[in-house]
């Protein structure tokens, strides 16, 4: 059965400070818009608080939940058990893109290992922690985190990867526009 809790607790940060893997959901305000579920990865997620969250958002190819949290701020992270005791524990927030050659990122970043392909960070103030029981996720074996993602955005170098983003992050499927396309 669900639990529901105000705040993360102590478990709940030891739970979710061993996962390699979480997903982030996003939903823009429109009536048949797309509702967005990403996988990420690397050691991107920050606990900031027991209310607060923060994941390093690597270049990729779409950029969704940075125009969804502009447009509503609705945000949801999901961490899962794959070899432990089962367990699904979801945060329920408001997000917030958070932008370089800004004050905050200054101040946010450096939570941060550095992460080659940076382009924004997720910030999410967090109303409600849930807990489910996780009885059908099936066992899973964590191998490494794979490294194309990394020599992509090397690869690509600055340059490329602002092209990169202006061209596949500056807008979602929606035709909503990013905060990186407001850079424009």
């Amino acid at each position: 059965m669900a639990k529901q809790f105000s705040e993360i607790l102590p478990e709940h940060k030891s739970f979710i400070e061993r996962q390699h893997l979480f997903f982030v959901a996003s939903a823009p305000m429109l009536a048949n818009g797309h509702v967005n579920i990403s996988p990420k990865g690397y050691d991107s997620f920050k606990l900031l608080s027991s209310t607060e969250a923060a994941y390093l958002d690597l270049t990729g190819s779409g950029n969704e939940t940075s125009a969804h949290i502009t447009e509503n701020g609705r945000i949801t992270l999901m961490f899962i058990s794959f070899d432990q005791k089962p367990l699904i524990l979801r945060l329920y927030g408001k997000g917030e893109v958070i932008l370089p050659d800004t004050e905050r990122w200054d101040e946010y970043v450096a939570q941060f290992d550095p992460l080659p392909g940076a382009r924004q960070i997720i910030y999410t103030k967090i109303h409600l922690v849930q807990t489910s029981c996780g009885f059908g996720i099936p066992y899973y074996t964590y191998e490494g985190d794979r490294d194309t993602l990394h020599k992509f955005a090397l690869n690509k170098g600055q340059d490329g990867l602002e092209e990169y983003r202006q061209l596949k992050n500056s807008t979602t499927l929606d035709g909503l526009q990013t905060p990186l396309g407001k850079l424009q």
